[in-house]
């Protein structure tokens, strides 16, 4: 009982010194990264402990700040460290090998003094050495180690009928333990904490913020129709909590745009070779061999001495590692008014840009337990919208369901999948693009049966409109004309409104209509039908080319054929007659 009671009070006292802090404000980005706000109370003394994953560290250590209030100061940030476990097992002077017996391993600690217990007796002494007996018909196969006794004598021992085996060196047995932990956090490579320490004599409020890796929140909409006046659209926010961690009443935000982010190699150490220099080593003075003199005027040879070292240079290496954390996107307290949607659930999340970066804030604090996912409805507004019938598939007969959208909600909508409702029915689906405010889209969502297009292509020829003369030489501009035209049938009894894609050609010109839009593309025609009518909508297009022909070699029948082109000029024409009349 006893034991008991001070066992409780070392867990009592150690909880002491771990201070919490929990998760107070999450927000999600669409490229694949979330920041966390947590905050707590840090008294003297006091560490508090951050838990992350291994593929988590790098962010961490690129974004994390630290900011408190009170007295005191954050002394330091301690973390787990991830140096290889081959690096950290060799700086033992033994190797545990996968399924190597015990004697394989005493044998690399020669030398050391151990203590082995037997059922009658304590032997202890320095290690000789350690090995395997194979088995045999006679007997099993056992391990034998061999001492050397303080009395001189040697003995050799069964280890497979010790009781229990020592070391008598503490270093070594604390060695054994270090080895078999490392072996153990290599197991439990996932988990890394950091751990922010504290001194002063107040207790103080200190908050953590940073950057880790999260599932990209996504967005879907529904686009409901009523019998009359603007349609309503609906938002929902699915979002994902993989941290292993519950988010007890966050402040939730979500974040629509595509920052930079990128990953920095800043968790595992970095080793680099580095060059050997060493300084020329002094070498023992070698005897001088003197030649002799030939004449008495001829200078005598230099003393020859063994070879000089060359001094080899060196170099320092360094390095700086810093990172500037990203601004907390801020929450805002008040709730926008919604008006009454179909969904029970009403939204309360109030937007705000945030630069080129929009923002969804939940006003209320969101619960999304771990490994668990949530929906959130963060838009319920009225929308401007149309219903028209798009044509731009040339290989179908019917156009196709739509809806132009004109983003009047004043926010940024992410972009996503659209379920349209018509008359509480189900329409369709579509996709929307990332829509900024006042922005414009088309979607299609079904098939127009009751509306019919076909298509017939006409070419009108090639018109010549310029001709030139310089030099001798003829330059003619020249109009190839197209005409393409679309009948529509409108099989219902109401009108509608048709938008015709047609596409935009290099080198050539529309003539006869005015787009309403135009893409990159297309040109968008707008053509209105009404109720069981057909209807032609041709598009003229000329390509303008120019040609280049010698006069000595215009025939006669090309000459005629331009004197009989009204679209030339009269000068023109009565020069061409002159050439012809020569010719």
């Amino acid at each position: 009982m006893k034991a008991t009671f001070w066992l409780l009070a070392i867990l009592l006292a150690g909880s002491a010194w771990a201070a919490e802090l929990p998760v107070r404000q999450v927000v999600l980005y669409k490229h694949g990264v979330g920041y966390f706000q947590r905050s707590g109370e840090l008294r003297p003394g006091e560490s508090a402990q951050l838990d992350f994953r291994a593929d988590e560290m790098n962010d961490v250590l690129k974004s994390l700040t630290i900011q408190e209030s009170g007295t005191g100061s954050v002394t330091g940030l301690r973390y787990d460290s991830s140096e290889p476990l081959e690096k950290k097992l060799a700086e033992f002077p033994f190797r545990l090998g996968e399924g190597q017996p015990l004697a394989a391993v005493l044998d690399q600690l020669k030398g050391a003094q151990m203590e082995l217990k037997f059922a009658s007796e304590t032997v202890t002494g320095r290690l000789l050495g350690a090995r395997v007996i194979p088995r045999t018909e006679q007997r099993p196969e056992t391990e034998q180690v061999s001492l050397l006794l303080d009395s001189g004598e040697f003995r050799n021992l069964d280890l497979t009928a010790a009781a229990s085996i020592r070391f008598v060196d503490a270093t070594l047995q604390a060695q054994f333990q270090e080895y078999l932990a490392a072996l153990h956090a290599a197991r439990s490579r996932d988990k890394k904490s950091v751990y922010i320490d504290s001194t002063g004599s107040q207790a103080r409020e200190v908050v953590a913020s940073y950057m880790v890796p999260m599932p990209v929140w996504k967005s879907s909409y529904r686009l409901l129709f009523g019998a009359t006046g603007e349609p309503l659209l609906e938002g929902w926010a699915i979002v994902d909590n993989t941290t292993g961690e519950d988010w007890n009443s966050v402040q939730l935000s979500l974040v629509s745009g595509r920052p930079i982010s990128f990953i920095s190699r800043l968790y595992e150490p970095r080793y680099l070779t580095r060059p050997v220099a060493e300084l020329p080593e002094d070498r023992a003075q070698g005897p001088i061999v003197y030649g002799g003199a030939i004449e008495e005027e001829a200078k005598t040879n230099e003393p020859v001495r063994a070879d000089e070292g060359r001094a080899l240079g060196g170099g320092v290496v360094g390095g700086i590692m810093g990172a500037a954390p990203p601004p907390a996107a801020r929450m805002m307290a008040e709730a926008v008014a919604r008006p009454a949607a179909p969904s029970a659930i009403a939204a309360t999340a109030a937007g705000q840009e945030l630069g080129e970066l929009f923002e969804y804030s939940f006003s209320t604090p969101v619960t999304v337990r771990k490994n668990e996912s949530a929906m959130l409805p963060f838009l319920q507004q009225k929308v401007t919208a149309r219903k028209l019938l798009i044509y731009s598939d040339p290989s179908s007969v019917n156009p196709l369901d739509s809806v132009e959208i004109t983003n009047s909600t004043g926010k940024t909508l992410d972009g996503g999948p659209i379920t349209v409702y018509d008359a509480n029915a189900y329409a369709g689906e579509a996709l929307v693009e990332t829509l900024k405010k006042d922005d414009k889209r088309l979607i299609s969502y079904g098939v127009a049966l009751g509306t019919r297009v076909t298509t017939a292509l006409e070419s009108g020829g090639q018109i010549v409109r310029e001709a030139h003369f310089r030099r001798g030489v003829l330059t003619a501009r020249t109009a190839a004309v197209e005409t393409k035209t679309y009948t529509i049938n409108n099989v219902d009894a109401e009108p509608k409104t048709l938008l015709i894609e047609h596409p935009i050609r290099s080198d050539y010109k529309v003539l006869n209509q005015k787009p309403a839009e135009t893409t990159a593309t297309a040109y968008r025609f707008e053509v209105k039908l009404g109720p069981r009518a057909t209807e032609k909508f041709p598009v003229t297009e000329e390509r303008v080319f120019e040609t280049t022909t010698a006069i000595t070699n215009l025939n006669p029948d090309l000459l005629v054929s331009y004197i009989q082109n009204r679209t030339l000029p009269d000068e023109a024409r009565t020069q061409l007659g002159q050439i012809l009349d020569r010719k």
